[in-house]
């Protein structure tokens, strides 16, 4: 399912507008991308959790000269799913 696709299922759900629809999606993706890059954690009952982690510093290596490099730390965005998520996941 793409976003557009989303839009239009969550519009008929909810008996709204696509426009509208639409329109309140992107303030939540917005909203959610927001805070994320404050270091901020989302939590949805029943949902999930969006949140901030960190990889450690780490050795690699470069694939095309085969040379052991030091990758940096860095932050990314993370997903935990509630257990309603996952348990109605398991049971399809």
């Amino acid at each position: 399912m793409n976003k557009k696709e989303l839009i239009k299922l969550v519009a008929k759900k909810a008996e709204l507008k696509q426009c509208d629809t639409e329109n309140v999606i992107n303030a939540l993706f917005d909203t959610i991308i927001s805070e994320l890059g404050k270091g901020n954690r989302i939590k949805l009952f029943g949902f999930g959790s969006f949140m901030v982690r960190e990889r450690a510093e780490h050795k690699g290596r470069n694939p095309q000269t085969g040379e052991i490099i030091t990758i940096p730390k860095s932050k990314y965005p993370a997903f935990k799913p509630s257990k309603v998520m996952t348990d109605a996941v398991k049971d399809e």
